[in-house]
């Protein structure tokens, strides 16, 4: 290994850790409970059980990749490792195109929620300074945006803390104390599967910082041993933030009667619980929620394209070097910042609907390279372990994964094979170059 590779590996694992739960947005849960809880008809909680579960049949396949490699490159790596380049190339594009849309989310809601609390500054304003300090900081190395993600996870954080405090009171003075140790945020005599599962897939992109770690592997320390942890850590740790929160508010508001705008609850949730001030401060912690996502987001997404850039997808001398000065693939994270620009012209609605199509679409392959890679290839086969881990266990992830999968919005079907066929076009384009180059050097 070179002294200069040596050098750039300073993550720790809690700093890894930290990144991911950043890239989670804990605070989302806020976001998008009015949405599930139409849905899943007042079932958020059991939700994001389903998808917890989901998400960490997934992330033992990732950890069980990251034990075995240093490179970086998440879904796509793995995958052509597993099942050669062209499968890899397609589950890479496919997983490009959620970590090319979720900075642009973040700019696109901090856009929004700054123009509420300023609303004399335009919005492209904001969206553009947001974007251009969250890419000037991303341009430097890891470790600051690491100790800066840390400070603007906790902070929301403790805020939530506040939150379900005034929950548990409220509810007590209103309806006794006895009432907050109901499992009705968990069951409300609605029995139905189908909405369960439909809002399992929604929450799946909430999950994406386990995938994102796996894209640090080359700053981190020690990444064999501490990534697949930061992949299982991680996983939980989000779990466990948007199951408890989403328990306090499902059981404040049972459904969806009390909103103006179910799939903007965020504010009326705030406000009901705990009035103007908490509503105005809730939303300060927000905005800072979104500034760290946007950090972490804004970084996993660069580095993707630059891991494929080094495998000859994008320009190699543009996006596949890293700066000697600043250890950072700066021409990759300036990209990522312009096309995050474009959150001027569009709508949330449009954007986030795209998002799980990528995951689940990466989820599945990784999943099904676990069964290839360790199965087939390796032919770890002949005692019940590894029967279990290298088979069973694998196969039931991908069929979990394809239950979601069927389950996304049409839209976000439509638009993420729109983006496949593109990618498919792009593939038969460079190699059609590349057998002209061939032809051209014979004669």
């Amino acid at each position: 290994m070179k002294r200069t590779e040596v050098s750039l590996r300073s993550l720790s694992l809690w700093q890894v850790i930290i990144i991911g739960v950043a890239y989670m947005t804990p605070m989302v849960v806020f976001d998008t409970f009015g949405i599930v809880s139409g849905v899943t008809e007042g079932r958020v909680p059991l939700a994001y059980i389903l998808a917890l579960f989901a998400m960490l049949l997934t992330a033992f396949s990732y950890a069980r990749f990251s034990r075995i490699s240093e490179d970086s490159g998440s879904a796509y790596n793995y995958t052509a490792q597993s099942c050669g380049a062209k499968a890899g190339f397609f589950v890479g594009w496919c997983s490009l195109l959620d970590y090319i849309l979720l900075p642009l989310v973040n700019a696109l809601l901090a856009g929004i929620y700054l123009e509420a609390v300023i609303p004399s500054v335009p919005y492209w304003v904001w969206v553009a300074l947001f974007t251009g300090i969250v890419t000037l900081i991303n341009c430097f190395r890891i470790n600051i945006l690491a100790n800066l993600s840390l400070l603007f996870v906790f902070l929301p954080l403790l805020l939530m803390v506040v939150f379900i405090y005034l929950v548990i009171q409220g509810v007590g003075s209103e309806q006794g104390y006895a009432h907050v140790l109901t499992l009705a945020p968990l069951f409300n005599g609605d029995t139905t599967v189908i909405p369960l599962i439909a809002g399992a897939s929604i929450l799946c992109f909430s999950f994406l910082g386990f995938d994102a770690v796996t894209t640090l592997a080359h700053e981190t320390k020690d990444p064999k041993k501490n990534i697949p942890r930061a992949v299982l850590l991680t996983t939980l740790v989000g779990g466990v933030i948007f199951f408890t929160a989403s328990w306090f508010i499902q059981l404040y508001f049972p459904s969806n009667v009390r909103f103006n705008k179910p799939d903007e609850a965020l504010p009326e949730i705030v406000l009901y619980v705990g009035g103007a001030l908490f509503q105005a401060v809730f939303l300060c912690a927000q905005i800072m929620n979104t500034f760290a996502s946007g950090l972490a987001t804004h970084a996993s997404a660069s580095r993707l394209i630059h891991i494929m850039a080094k495998d000859g997808i994008f320009p190699k001398a543009t996006f596949g070097q890293l700066h000697a000065k600043l250890g950072t693939p700066l021409y990759a994270v300036l990209t990522i910042g312009l096309i995050s620009l474009s959150a001027i012209f569009l709508e949330l609605a449009t954007v986030v609907s795209m998002i799980s199509f990528g995951a689940l679409i990466a989820f599945t392959a990784v999943n099904f390279s676990v069964f290839v890679k360790f199965y087939l290839r390796d032919k770890q086969t002949q005692r019940m372990k590894n029967k279990f881990f290298n088979l069973i266990l694998p196969l039931l992830s991908v069929m979990v994964m394809i239950g979601l999968w069927v389950n996304l919005e049409r839209n976000a079907l439509i638009f993420g094979c729109s983006w496949l066929a593109v990618g498919i076009g792009l593939f038969i384009y460079k190699k059609l170059k590349r057998q002209n180059i061939v032809i051209e050097n014979a004669y």
